[in-house]
């Protein structure tokens, strides 16, 4: 195998992931980003959203991630994820919950601040449902 990223995703409960890849895509808070062996090191946060870990032969696995921290370094890359499971251990029917709870958040807004900001909300879980239809339309797990 040629060089490649150590990759280690870690989350309260437990440890996600230890292992080599070749590519591993990741959902920052500005935008998806993707890392490499010996790439310059950074640090940012996340948002909800769907890491891509590209191994040797282009097999590739997905893991979901609600949110925390990346951190590029020397000896690799490291997510410190509020929560994160495998994406075959991902919970669809949750995520519909919850964007059935932010949509009654939604209609009850008061304020024109309340209302953006459960609109953001909402929005940012129908695109998580949208990324997750997509993924498993693709069978890339």
């Amino acid at each position: 195998m040629a060089e490649g990223l150590k990759i280690e995703i870690v989350s309260p409960e437990r440890l996600v992931l230890s292992e080599v890849a070749q590519a591993v895509t990741v959902p920052g808070t500005e935008g998806y980003f993707t890392v490499m062996h010996d790439h310059a090191p950074f640090m940012t946060t996340l948002k909800p959203g769907f890491i891509t870990v590209a191994r040797d032969g282009g097999v590739a696995q997905v893991y979901f991630v609600k949110g925390g921290f990346a951190d590029v370094s020397p000896s690799g890359l490291t997510i410190l994820a509020e929560q994160s499971v495998p994406f075959t251990e991902f919970d669809h029917a949750d995520l519909q919950a919850q964007i059935k709870a932010a949509e009654e958040e939604l209609n009850r807004a008061g304020t024109p601040e309340d209302k953006s900001y459960a609109q953001e909300v909402v929005s940012a879980l129908l695109n998580l449902a949208m990324e997750a239809q997509h993924i498993d339309g693709a069978h890339v797990h």
